[in-house]
């Protein structure tokens, strides 16, 4: 338990960045609503990412039943914040001035930012393992085909320009998540 509480501050952290660099991000828009326009994409992406990240806090509760702890698991866990902490920075770099908006640099980041998106899919795989063997099971069928489906839509994401693609692929992501995590931990066990 002790191990935990420990390996949890240095995950909170990370995760406190991802959140914070989101929500700074976010406030732009408000902040100076005239400078910057918006594409409802990005912002998509970026609630989708705010989702995932609180998604991950309450996943990550499940680490407190794990009795042995080694460096790799820690070093694995530290690895999967840190892409997550990626995504979140390609959501909002620190300028976009080379670029003539919102839709241009995330259009422009899309191989980045799907890239690494479809490579967090994959490590969520090993992190659900950690958990243990039954645990990975107990999600049945669904999680493993969620995953792969995620890693797919994103490699074509990468590749494609499509307007309508890149619509849909965010609000189905959003309402999917919603729809996971509300079936899966609408309670606290």
């Amino acid at each position: 338990m002790e191990q935990f509480l420990h390996i949890r501050v240095l995950l909170g952290i990370v995760l406190g960045l991802a959140i914070t660099t989101l929500l700074k991000g976010l406030a732009r828009f408000v902040q100076h609503p005239g400078r910057e326009r918006v594409y409802w994409v990005h912002i998509g992406w970026a609630l989708s990412m705010f989702t995932l990240l609180a998604h991950f806090w309450w996943w990550e509760f499940r680490l407190v039943h794990l009795s042995q702890w080694s460096f790799v698991s820690f070093a694995f866990l530290i690895l999967y914040v840190v892409v997550l902490f990626l995504l979140c920075t390609l959501l909002f770099p620190d300028d976009i001035g080379d670029y003539e908006g919102w839709r241009d640099y995330f259009l422009s980041r899309r191989g980045w930012f799907f890239g690494i998106m479809a490579l967090s899919y994959v490590i969520d795989f090993g992190d659900t393992l950690i958990k243990g063997r039954r645990y990975f099971e107990a999600f049945g069928l669904e999680y493993p085909l969620r995953n792969l489906a995620y890693v797919a839509l994103c490699l074509i994401a990468m590749r494609t320009r499509s307007e309508r693609f890149h619509k849909g692929f965010v609000v189905a992501s959003l309402l999917y998540q919603l729809s996971w995590i509300y079936r899966l931990y609408d309670f606290v066990e």
